[in-house]
């Protein structure tokens, strides 16, 4: 099939696509064509976006971003490519696999749809700081102590700030808010290409009940669903130490799913 070695990675909030330059990297050596554009006003280097972020970023939204990749899915060609999407990047994935915009979605520590929620308190103690009400629309960029704590518990403090350092991009806070509504509404009734979905067993923002949750709301029967658990990894799975064993599983998966 033509479309199977196109790759579309999504980011996930607090950052933009240079979080993918690694798995970019890994997925070109094995023949794959990748792409991996930015959420809209996300363009540049973190440490500059930090210092100067685009005004017209605090207003967007949700659909606007799932928007944002249909248009660029649409501009391929005709080809549908294989979705890989971390935490928002994730619930994005699954929005355009309801979509039919995706051949496969792979969806790791992803953030969950609408009627999808946790009480841990892990959770709560993680998003509050981002979709607070009471700051309007104000940008999100939270501390590199909230940034340990709900991103990169499982590594030391020193290893947390210097990911902080590298990657940590202002956020729009109607994001997430809107992820909660409409714009996060999934039919997890209707019927949709394979869907694999990834835990991180130590995750502070997205935990690994949420993510079981979120994956057993699909009521298909005939649409294929797949579950895989990291041990010893938190949210920031894609890029901690052992990113290539994450790596490796999803292209393994890819394989398979595409071969049978």
């Amino acid at each position: 099939m033509k479309n199977t070695k196109i790759l579309l990675f999504i980011h996930g909030l607090h950052e933009n696509a240079l979080a993918w330059t690694k798995w970019i990297w890994f997925f070109e050596q094995l023949g794959y064509t990748c792409y991996s554009p930015n959420y809209p006003y996300h363009d540049g280097v973190p440490a500059q976006l930090r210092k100067n972020p685009d005004s017209r970023l605090s207003t967007i939204r949700l659909k606007n971003i799932v928007d944002h990749y249909i248009k660029f899915i649409d501009g391929l060609n005709g080809a549908k490519p294989i979705l890989i999407g971390h935490s928002m990047g994730g619930l994005v994935v699954q929005k355009l696999i309801e979509a039919n915009k995706g051949l496969l979605g792979i969806c790791i520590t992803t953030a969950s749809p609408k009627g999808i929620f946790s009480f841990k308190l892990s959770y709560i103690k993680s998003n509050l700081g981002a979709v607070n009400p009471f700051k309007g629309n104000s940008l999100f960029c939270g501390t590199k102590e909230w940034f340990h704590y709900a991103i990169c518990n499982t590594l030391t403090r020193e290893e947390s700030d210097e990911i902080y350092d590298k990657a940590v991009v202002p956020e729009s806070r109607n994001i997430p808010r809107s992820s909660r509504g409409e714009d996060g509404r999934i039919d997890f009734n209707k019927a949709h290409n394979p869907l694999l979905f990834i835990s991180a067993e130590n995750d502070h923002i997205i935990p690994l009940s949420l993510n079981q949750r979120n994956l057993n709301a699909y009521k298909c029967a005939v649409s294929r669903r797949d579950f895989k658990e990291f041990k010893a990894r938190s949210h920031s799975i894609c890029i901690q130490s052992g990113w290539e064993e994450v790596a490796k599983y999803v292209n393994n998966w890819i394989k398979l799913v595409l071969n049978q």
